[in-house]
């Protein structure tokens, strides 16, 4: 019943995040969204989910999205909850040491620091089977020398550090296998490249370039031989909340189109009334409920500690939650005609956004191919 009904705290939580949220303007720029940031940092919102002991709200990836979902309903999504908190917080708290965990999870969850994660590369998408950033030991002093390139990089000019995931090679098979590494933003060798976007979003996106970057033997995140398990601990909440982020600006958009349709009076009556205008977006609002439904039902699988279960769960709700974003922004748009194309009304900008949605971080093909083979049994076409 968890994953179905809310419980008291988590409505509670819910009403003042969205209150929280309405009293912050639209942000336009990167110093409004930092603001934001801290502002919600303070709060407890930022680190909800990292541990306590560290300075964290103690909960989880449930109560994270519930929060960035709340943030996009509202206007303001903050796309590095996805990044920092989600994926690298996740990942230094469940696997990092108790060094790494001092350093990095305090101002992780209190908002004056950032951290990036890079894992997709021109030949390789996110595919960690191909992924050739590769990383050697110099036997002479222990170090970590890292050389590759990454692309499709948010935010890694406002983030402290970067966790890259490269590959080392296994010495008793001679293989190659995933590994997590921080990269400090200043590392000598390390640099960043913003690609040119026709988005229009606050974060920005950029190609990186490893040369030889030397870091310490204690860059190394986890186990070296567990380096898959961690990465897919990290991709699970990755996924919850880019559904979160998906039915954040969702429920914007059809909070916008819903506002028109009421008070827009055509022939004497409101748009509204009419089922061609009503019918389109009641289906949006079921869409997003459904995908907001797995979403939970995904979050709750993880922060139970069923990481199987909540793979199959988080990658269906980053497609249902795509799919009902892109839907309910273009029914948005169109109840609003030539409105909706406007700056004024601020829709616009999201038919572009909402595709994020069902291609990063993982496209919604790739995600068919997941069900395909790993729920219904059927054999791989690759």
């Amino acid at each position: 019943m968890t994953t179905l009904i809310e419980s008291n705290e988590h409505k509670s939580l819910r009403e003042a995040v969205a209150a929280f949220a309405k009293t912050h303007p639209h942000t336009t720029n990167a110093e409004d969204n930092t603001r934001l940031w801290q502002a919600a940092a303070k709060l407890g919102y930022i680190g909800v989910n990292l541990p306590e002991a560290y300075g964290g709200g103690g909960a989880g990836i449930t109560e994270l999205s519930l929060v960035l979902e709340e943030l996009g309903a509202a206007g303001n999504p903050l796309l590095m909850m996805i990044v920092s908190p989600a994926i690298c917080g996740t990942v230094i708290a469940r696997f990092g040491t108790e060094e790494q965990k001092r350093e990095w999870l305090p101002p992780l969850a209190d908002g004056t620091r950032l951290m990036a994660f890079g894992i997709t590369e021109p030949d390789a998408g996110s595919n960690s089977h191909r992924i050739t950033t590769t990383a050697r030991r110099d036997a002479a002093t222990g170090d970590w020398i890292l050389t590759g390139r990454k692309v499709f990089v948010s935010g890694v000019d406002i983030a402290d550090a970067t966790l890259i995931v490269g590959r080392t090679e296994d010495a008793r098979t001679g293989k190659l296998k995933p590994c997590l590494f921080i990269v400090p933003r200043d590392a000598p060798g390390f640099e960043r490249r913003a690609i040119d976007m026709e988005l229009n979003a606050i974060e920005r996106q950029f190609e990186l370039t490893l040369d030889d970057v030397r870091l310490p033997a204690d860059a190394l995140v986890g186990d070296e031989d567990a380096g898959l398990l961690q990465l897919f601990a990290g991709l699970n909440p990755e996924r919850v909340m880019t559904a979160a982020f998906g039915i954040g600006m969702g429920r914007y958009a059809l909070s916008r189109a819903l506002e028109y349709a009421r008070e827009r009076t055509v022939w004497k009556t409101p748009i509204g009334a009419h089922q061609a205008i009503a019918h389109p977006l009641a289906q949006a609002h079921i869409d997003l409920e459904l995908a907001r439904l797995m979403m939970q039902k995904a979050a709750h699988l993880y922060d139970a500690g069923d990481d199987v279960g909540a793979g199959e769960a988080a990658n269906m709700a980053k497609y249902a939650a795509g799919e009902a974003c892109v839907k309910a922004v273009d029914q948005a748009v169109h109840t609003l005609g030539g409105n909706g194309l406007t700056r004024e009304f601020g829709l616009a900008r999201l038919i572009t956004a909402s595709r994020v949605a069902r291609i990063a971080p993982v496209s919604r093909e790739m995600i068919l191919n997941y069900v395909s083979h790993q729920t219904l049994g059927l054999p791989k076409s690759y």
